[in-house]
C-alpha cells in the first residue's frame, strides 16, 4: 500500500500528472482520497478517462498502461496485488521503442540518480515523465485509430525487457501473496473443525511513517503491510477426532 500525491506539474503534451506505465503481473488500485483527477488507460480494447474525486476505486489489471492525470490535490491510496513485485521491476514505463528495446538504455532512462536536493530529484523525476509520455502518445493514439500493432510491440518489448529478472519473481509471489494464502486457507480449515487456535494469537501492528520519494506517478509514501502467516501449529489429534464425529 502506498500513499500517492500525483504530481502537479504539466509533461510536455499540457497534461498535468505522471509517467504511463504499466505492469507487466500485478493488478493495482487506486482509492482516491482527495482532490480530483483523471486515469487515463491505453489496453487493446480501447482508451478510457476515468474521473478520479474522493470516494472513487478503480483497479487495471497486468497490461494496462495508465496515467494518472492531476487536476487538483489529487491524492490516492495504491493497493498493490502481489506485493513486492513492483519493487523488483514488474512496473515498464512507456518510453520510445528504441529506448525499450534496449535494456541498457531503458535502465539509464528509468533510474533515478542520488541527488543532493529536492529541487535536483524533482527535475531527474520530471526527466523521466516527460519521456515516458513521449512514447505513451504513439501508442495512445494508434489505439484510438484501431492499430493495435504499436500497442502489441510495446507489450512483446516489455516482456523481452523483464526476462532475466523475472525468473527471480515466482519466490516474491510464494514467500509473500501465495504464502499468506495458503494460511488463510489453514486457518478455514481449523474453523471447519470448531477450533481457532490462532485467536488467542491476535495482534495489533501498526506500521511507521512511511518517507516520502519520487515514484513514476507522483510522490510516494510506500506502506508494507504485510503479515506474518497466522497459523503455527495445526489442531490436536483430539479435536480432529471430536469434530469428525
Amino acid at each position: 500500500m502506498s500513499f500517492l500525491d500525483v504530481y502537479d506539474d504539466a509533461a510536455p503534451d499540457g497534461v498535468v500528472g505522471g509517467s504511463p506505465h504499466l505492469h507487466l503481473a500485478s493488478t493495482e488500485c487506486y482509492a482516491v482520497v482527495g482532490g480530483e483527477g483523471e486515469l487515463h488507460t491505453v489496453t487493446l480494447d480501447g482508451c478510457r478517462e476515468i474521473p478520479l474525486r474522493p470516494g472513487a476505486v478503480v483497479w487495471f489489471t497486468p497490461g494496462t498502461i495508465h496515467r494518472a492525470v492531476n487536476h487538483r490535490d489529487l491524492r490516492v491510496v495504491v493497493l498493490m496485488g502481489n506485493a513486492g513485485l513492483p519493487e523488483a521491476g514488474d512496473a515498464v514505463m512507456t518510453f520510445p521503442p528504441d529506448v525499450v528495446a534496449d535494456p541498457d538504455r531503458y535502465r539509464a532512462a528509468a533510474t533515478l540518480p542520488p541527488r543532493s536536493t529536492e529541487a535536483e530529484r524533482a527535475a531527474d523525476a520530471r526527466r523521466r515523465r516527460d519521456l515516458a509520455v513521449e512514447g505513451f502518445l504513439p501508442l495512445r493514439d494508434a489505439i484510438r485509430a484501431g492499430d493495435q500493432a504499436p500497442l502489441r510491440e510495446f507489450y512483446a518489448a516489455a516482456a523481452a525487457l523483464v526476462r532475466r529478472r523475472a525468473g527471480a519473481w515466482a519466490s516474491i509471489v510464494r514467500d509473500g501473496p501465495l504464502d499468506q494464502a495458503e494460511a488463510s486457507l489453514a486457518l478455514t480449515g481449523h474453523l471447519a473443525l470448531g477450533v481457532a487456535p490462532h485467536l488467542e494469537r491476535a495482534a495489533v501492528r501498526q506500521a511507521p511513517t512511511p518517507e516520502r520519494a519520487f515514484g513514476m506517478c507522483g510522490r510516494l509514501s510506500p506502506v508494507d503491510v504485510g503479515v506474518p502467516p497466522a497459523v503455527e501449529h495445526q489442531p490436536s489429534r483430539a479435536a480432529d477426532k471430536e469434530h469428525s464425529s
